[in-house]
Protein backbone atom coordinates (compact mmCIF):
# COMPACT_ATOMS: atom_id res chain seq x y z
CA UNK A 1 0.00 0.00 0.00
CA UNK A 2 1.32 3.40 -0.49
CA UNK A 3 -0.50 6.48 -0.61
CA UNK A 4 0.68 10.21 -2.11
CA UNK A 5 -0.45 13.09 -0.97
CA UNK A 6 -0.43 16.92 -1.03
CA UNK A 7 1.94 17.69 -4.22
CA UNK A 8 3.01 20.49 -4.53
CA UNK A 9 5.25 21.53 -7.68
CA UNK A 10 8.07 24.69 -7.70
CA UNK A 11 10.34 26.48 -9.29
CA UNK A 12 9.59 26.56 -12.75
CA UNK A 13 10.73 30.17 -13.39
CA UNK A 14 14.34 29.36 -11.77
CA UNK A 15 14.52 26.48 -13.92
CA UNK A 16 14.12 27.98 -16.86
CA UNK A 17 15.94 30.97 -16.55
CA UNK A 18 19.19 29.12 -15.62
CA UNK A 19 18.28 26.63 -18.82
CA UNK A 20 19.04 29.45 -20.76
CA UNK A 21 21.82 30.67 -18.96
CA UNK A 22 24.44 28.98 -21.46
CA UNK A 23 23.55 30.15 -24.51
CA UNK A 24 22.27 33.81 -23.07
CA UNK A 25 18.88 32.50 -24.72
CA UNK A 26 16.34 34.44 -22.78
CA UNK A 27 14.51 36.37 -25.08
CA UNK A 28 13.44 33.17 -26.66
CA UNK A 29 11.43 31.56 -23.61
CA UNK A 30 7.90 31.86 -24.35
CA UNK A 31 6.68 30.39 -20.71
CA UNK A 32 4.33 32.45 -18.19
CA UNK A 33 4.00 32.53 -14.55
CA UNK A 34 0.96 33.54 -12.99
CA UNK A 35 1.72 35.25 -9.95
CA UNK A 36 -0.38 36.42 -7.62
CA UNK A 37 -3.33 36.91 -10.37
CA UNK A 38 -0.79 38.60 -12.85
CA UNK A 39 1.62 36.42 -15.61
CA UNK A 40 5.19 37.03 -15.63
CA UNK A 41 7.69 35.61 -18.36
CA UNK A 42 11.91 35.33 -17.16
CA UNK A 43 12.29 38.51 -19.41
CA UNK A 44 10.41 40.53 -16.44
CA UNK A 45 7.38 41.22 -18.75
CA UNK A 46 4.13 41.34 -17.03
CA UNK A 47 0.26 42.26 -17.00
CA UNK A 48 -2.99 40.81 -16.28
CA UNK A 49 -3.76 37.26 -16.99
CA UNK A 50 -6.35 34.69 -17.40
CA UNK A 51 -5.50 31.65 -16.20
CA UNK A 52 -5.07 29.51 -13.08
CA UNK A 53 -2.31 27.28 -13.92
CA UNK A 54 1.22 28.18 -11.82
CA UNK A 55 2.54 28.24 -15.48
CA UNK A 56 1.76 27.79 -19.18
CA UNK A 57 4.72 26.34 -20.70
CA UNK A 58 6.02 27.44 -24.07
CA UNK A 59 6.47 26.10 -26.87
CA UNK A 60 10.51 27.07 -27.44
CA UNK A 61 10.82 26.45 -23.53
CA UNK A 62 9.28 22.99 -23.78
CA UNK A 63 10.76 22.24 -26.90
CA UNK A 64 14.76 22.88 -25.08
CA UNK A 65 13.84 21.00 -21.98
CA UNK A 66 12.96 17.86 -23.75
CA UNK A 67 16.24 18.14 -25.95
CA UNK A 68 18.30 18.53 -22.85
CA UNK A 69 16.14 15.76 -21.51
CA UNK A 70 17.34 13.62 -23.57
CA UNK A 71 20.79 14.68 -22.90
CA UNK A 72 20.43 12.76 -19.46
CA UNK A 73 21.42 14.29 -16.40
CA UNK A 74 24.80 16.25 -17.11
CA UNK A 75 22.44 18.37 -19.85
CA UNK A 76 18.98 18.29 -17.79
CA UNK A 77 20.47 20.73 -14.79
CA UNK A 78 17.66 22.23 -15.17
CA UNK A 79 15.23 19.40 -13.63
CA UNK A 80 17.24 19.57 -10.34
CA UNK A 81 15.76 22.97 -9.84
CA UNK A 82 11.84 21.99 -9.95
CA UNK A 83 10.76 20.95 -6.23
CA UNK A 84 8.59 18.64 -5.56
CA UNK A 85 6.79 18.76 -1.91
CA UNK A 86 4.41 16.04 -1.28
CA UNK A 87 3.16 13.87 1.77
CA UNK A 88 3.90 9.55 1.52
CA UNK A 89 2.31 6.98 3.70
CA UNK A 90 4.31 3.69 2.91
CA UNK A 91 4.96 0.49 4.90
CA UNK A 92 8.69 0.47 6.19
CA UNK A 93 9.82 -2.04 3.69
CA UNK A 94 8.83 0.34 0.86
CA UNK A 95 10.83 3.36 2.87
CA UNK A 96 14.17 1.10 3.41
CA UNK A 97 14.46 1.25 -0.72
CA UNK A 98 13.47 4.65 -1.11
CA UNK A 99 16.72 5.73 1.48
CA UNK A 100 19.04 4.46 -1.23
CA UNK A 101 17.61 8.29 -2.87
CA UNK A 102 19.42 10.23 -0.48
CA UNK A 103 20.59 12.74 -3.26
CA UNK A 104 18.28 16.16 -3.58
CA UNK A 105 16.41 14.57 -0.86
CA UNK A 106 14.70 15.84 2.37
CA UNK A 107 12.36 14.05 4.47
CA UNK A 108 10.56 14.60 7.73
CA UNK A 109 8.90 11.13 8.82
CA UNK A 110 6.56 10.40 11.56
CA UNK A 111 8.08 9.31 14.36
CA UNK A 112 8.20 5.61 15.53
CA UNK A 113 10.89 5.81 18.22
CA UNK A 114 9.18 8.82 19.94
CA UNK A 115 4.98 8.36 18.97
CA UNK A 116 4.94 4.50 18.42
CA UNK A 117 2.57 3.86 22.04
CA UNK A 118 0.40 7.04 20.91
CA UNK A 119 -2.19 5.14 19.67
CA UNK A 120 -3.85 1.03 19.73
CA UNK A 121 -2.57 -0.64 16.85
CA UNK A 122 -4.85 -2.07 13.81
CA UNK A 123 -4.33 -3.96 10.87
CA UNK A 124 -5.33 -0.73 9.41
CA UNK A 125 -1.60 0.28 10.67
CA UNK A 126 -0.10 -2.03 8.23
CA UNK A 127 0.31 -3.16 4.73
CA UNK A 128 -1.84 -6.47 4.17
CA UNK A 129 -2.77 -6.32 0.69
CA UNK A 130 -1.26 -9.46 -0.04
CA UNK A 131 -1.05 -11.62 3.12
CA UNK A 132 -2.72 -15.05 2.86
CA UNK A 133 -5.86 -16.23 5.09
CA UNK A 134 -6.33 -19.79 6.28
CA UNK A 135 -8.82 -20.71 3.21
CA UNK A 136 -6.46 -19.06 0.67
CA UNK A 137 -3.91 -20.80 -1.65
CA UNK A 138 -0.86 -21.31 -1.46
CA UNK A 139 -1.93 -23.68 1.23
CA UNK A 140 0.99 -24.03 1.70
CA UNK A 141 2.02 -20.74 3.38
CA UNK A 142 0.61 -22.36 6.76
CA UNK A 143 2.54 -22.76 9.94
CA UNK A 144 1.30 -26.39 12.02
CA UNK A 145 2.36 -27.06 15.31
CA UNK A 146 1.21 -30.77 16.77
CA UNK A 147 -0.07 -30.24 20.15
CA UNK A 148 -0.89 -34.02 20.38
CA UNK A 149 -1.19 -36.98 18.34
CA UNK A 150 -4.73 -35.47 18.03
CA UNK A 151 -4.60 -31.78 18.29
CA UNK A 152 -2.78 -29.71 15.51
CA UNK A 153 -2.62 -26.02 15.10
CA UNK A 154 -2.48 -23.97 12.46
CA UNK A 155 -1.68 -20.63 10.97
CA UNK A 156 -1.93 -18.47 8.20
CA UNK A 157 0.69 -15.02 7.61
CA UNK A 158 -2.23 -13.04 7.91
CA UNK A 159 -3.32 -14.95 11.82
CA UNK A 160 0.47 -14.59 12.27
CA UNK A 161 0.00 -10.72 12.02
CA UNK A 162 -3.10 -10.77 14.29
CA UNK A 163 -1.30 -12.04 17.36
CA UNK A 164 1.88 -9.79 16.62
CA UNK A 165 -0.98 -6.60 16.59
CA UNK A 166 -2.38 -8.57 19.60
CA UNK A 167 1.59 -8.34 21.39
CA UNK A 168 1.89 -5.76 20.23
CA UNK A 169 -1.12 -4.06 21.93
CA UNK A 170 -0.80 -6.27 25.45
CA UNK A 171 3.11 -5.01 25.54
CA UNK A 172 1.54 -1.12 24.90
CA UNK A 173 -0.42 -1.54 27.88
CA UNK A 174 1.92 -2.50 29.98
CA UNK A 175 4.31 0.32 28.42
CA UNK A 176 1.64 2.74 29.05
CA UNK A 177 0.60 1.39 33.06
CA UNK A 178 4.43 1.62 33.88
CA UNK A 179 6.60 3.36 31.71
CA UNK A 180 9.38 0.38 31.89
CA UNK A 181 11.00 0.69 28.81
CA UNK A 182 11.00 -3.01 28.80
CA UNK A 183 8.33 -2.93 26.98
CA UNK A 184 8.80 -0.74 24.69
CA UNK A 185 11.85 -2.34 22.97
CA UNK A 186 9.31 -5.51 22.37
CA UNK A 187 6.96 -3.11 20.41
CA UNK A 188 10.61 -1.70 18.45
CA UNK A 189 11.89 -4.74 17.92
CA UNK A 190 8.45 -6.58 17.14
CA UNK A 191 6.95 -4.02 14.48
CA UNK A 192 6.74 -5.66 11.50
CA UNK A 193 8.05 -4.25 8.38
CA UNK A 194 4.74 -3.95 6.82
CA UNK A 195 3.70 -0.99 9.44
CA UNK A 196 2.78 1.93 7.17
CA UNK A 197 4.86 5.74 8.47
CA UNK A 198 4.16 8.97 6.72
CA UNK A 199 6.83 11.28 5.99
CA UNK A 200 6.58 14.76 3.97
CA UNK A 201 9.46 13.91 1.47
CA UNK A 202 10.80 16.94 -0.76
CA UNK A 203 12.19 15.61 -4.32
CA UNK A 204 13.39 17.05 -7.54
CA UNK A 205 12.97 16.44 -11.27
CA UNK A 206 16.28 14.54 -11.87
CA UNK A 207 15.88 12.45 -8.76
CA UNK A 208 12.40 11.37 -9.97
CA UNK A 209 13.92 10.80 -13.61
CA UNK A 210 15.92 8.39 -11.79
CA UNK A 211 13.38 6.67 -9.83
CA UNK A 212 10.94 6.34 -12.95
CA UNK A 213 13.74 4.76 -15.05
CA UNK A 214 15.53 2.23 -12.73
CA UNK A 215 11.34 1.39 -10.47
CA UNK A 216 8.73 1.68 -13.29
CA UNK A 217 8.63 -2.30 -13.70
CA UNK A 218 9.52 -2.88 -9.72
CA UNK A 219 8.16 -5.99 -8.05
CA UNK A 220 6.76 -4.02 -5.52
CA UNK A 221 3.36 -2.88 -6.24
CA UNK A 222 4.30 0.36 -4.33
CA UNK A 223 7.27 1.70 -6.85
CA UNK A 224 4.75 1.00 -9.99
CA UNK A 225 1.88 3.38 -8.25
CA UNK A 226 5.22 5.83 -7.09
CA UNK A 227 5.80 5.99 -10.98
CA UNK A 228 2.08 5.84 -11.99
CA UNK A 229 1.98 9.37 -9.21
CA UNK A 230 5.37 10.96 -11.74
CA UNK A 231 3.70 10.51 -14.69
CA UNK A 232 0.17 12.99 -13.10
CA UNK A 233 3.15 15.72 -12.40
CA UNK A 234 3.15 18.64 -14.66
CA UNK A 235 4.76 18.07 -17.70
CA UNK A 236 5.85 14.74 -16.56
CA UNK A 237 7.00 13.91 -19.82
CA UNK A 238 10.81 16.06 -19.40
CA UNK A 239 10.93 13.50 -16.42
CA UNK A 240 10.13 10.11 -18.47
CA UNK A 241 11.24 11.45 -21.90
CA UNK A 242 8.36 10.95 -23.77
CA UNK A 243 5.27 13.12 -24.36
CA UNK A 244 1.77 11.65 -24.12
CA UNK A 245 -1.82 12.98 -25.94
Amino acid sequence: MIKLEKTEVFGWEAAIRGMRNPMNSWDRSDSTFNIDGEYHDICGNSGPTNHDEDIIMGRNDHDLMMRLSRGGPVHAKYRRMITVYVDITAPLYWWKEFDTYKVGTVANSCSTMHKIADKKFTRDDFSTEHLVSIDDEPRECRLEYEVTDEIKLSWSPSALLNFTIAMLNKCREYYLETKDKIYWWQMIQLLPSSYNQKRTIMLNYEVLASIYKYRMDHKLDEWREFCKWIKTLPYSEIIIGEKED
